[in-house]
């Protein structure tokens, strides 16, 4: 993979280059120093990925993710040494389409090749996003609903761009919706608490992370908050499994569908929105068989038109909705 590093420390660039040398396949293309650099380099050669720094002179990462995004795009990391101190610029950043976060590995110290394997691990999966490997066809699981029940959940999924699309959708429901909300967006666990911080200060709602054992419920948004997948069990509770291994999306979107069209008691609706490679497609079709509602983001509103695209190829979406118009349906359709 051809990589390119967006950072003004020396230091900082020295111990990626070391992390990414620990695979032969990979090679580090360019450096840039600051977010406008980079911008011009990736216009002129553009990487297969970046990996970018959020704090710099000139332009920062927020604003250079946001430019190359919308100029020349391609998958990037945000590589940040202060998670908890740059949470809301991490967010704003993936709002604009970065895919993910990590910690600068700290190659100086202890075992450099352990050190490295969390960036490496994220490169890889990357690898195979962009390679478009994730086409894997799912066979429906049994359903298994009860039509006495009327509980209402909104099961939403999203990946790059996805907490700016999950600020303005949350943003347009009132505190009191009538509807369970449960996330699964692609995060590290270690960003996940951050996240559902900045998500309840953004939107006002209560967002938190989902705990292993308890029910989604009505004036709770519930973000899944490990590396592990969520699932709805047949009790109607949660849990977090580290099954299926093999899947590359963690927490997998497809899981969580998967498992509110074999499981969920009552009304439901799913909910795609903007992301790259096509989690959540097979799971949203799932869905829309057992009768479910299923929405997915329209392009023009998606900074990364993978997800919903493939939702829509496959016609699991019975209805697709540019993102400011997501919300209001909700509302229609689970109203006070």
């Amino acid at each position: 993979m051809k990589i390119a590093i967006v950072n003004d420390m020396p230091m900082a660039v020295e111990a990626l280059r070391r992390a990414v040398a620990f695979e032969p396949a990979h090679q580090v293309i360019w450096v840039a120093s600051n977010g406008a650099e980079a911008v011009q380099r990736c216009a002129e050669h553009t990487p297969d990925l970046i990996l970018m720094d959020l704090i710099m002179p000139v332009m920062d990462g927020v604003e250079a993710t946001r430019r190359i995004m919308a100029e020349t795009p391609c998958a990037i990391v945000i590589v940040t040494v202060d998670r908890q101190q740059n949470v809301h610029r991490v967010f704003e950043a993936m709002g604009h389409g970065a895919l993910d976060v990590v910690d600068t590995p700290a190659i100086g110290a202890g075992n450099a090749q352990e050190a490295a394997a969390p960036l490496l691990r994220k490169i890889l999966n990357i690898g195979w996003l962009i390679g478009d490997k994730g086409n894997r066809v799912r066979s429906a699981p049994s359903p298994l609903r009860s039509s006495g029940s009327r509980q209402k959940l909104v099961a939403i999924g999203s990946s790059a761009g996805g907490p700016a699309a999950l600020e303005v959708l949350l943003k347009g429901l009132p505190r009191d919706f009538s509807a369970a909300i449960v996330l699964v967006q692609h995060v590290d666990q270690v960003f996940a608490a951050g996240m559902a911080e900045w998500l309840s200060s953004a939107s006002g709602l209560n967002v938190r992370l989902a705990q292993e054992g308890e029910p989604p419920q009505a004036g709770t948004v519930l973000l899944a908050g490990t590396n592990h997948h969520i699932r709805l069990l047949k009790n109607g509770t949660l849990a977090y499994t580290a099954e299926p291994v093999n899947e590359i999306y963690r927490p997998s979107i497809d899981v969580f569908f998967e498992s509110v069209a074999s499981y969920w008691n009552g009304d439901a609706v799913g909910v795609l929105l903007t992301g790259m490679g096509r989690d959540g497609a097979q799971g949203l079709k799932l869905m829309r068989q057992q009768g479910y509602l299923t929405i997915a983001q329209d392009q023009n509103s998606s900074a990364v038109y993978g997800m919903p695209k493939a939702a829509a190829a496959i016609d699991a979406a019975v209805e697709i909705r540019p993102l400011d118009k997501i919300a209001p349906r909700l509302l229609e359709i689970f109203p006070k």
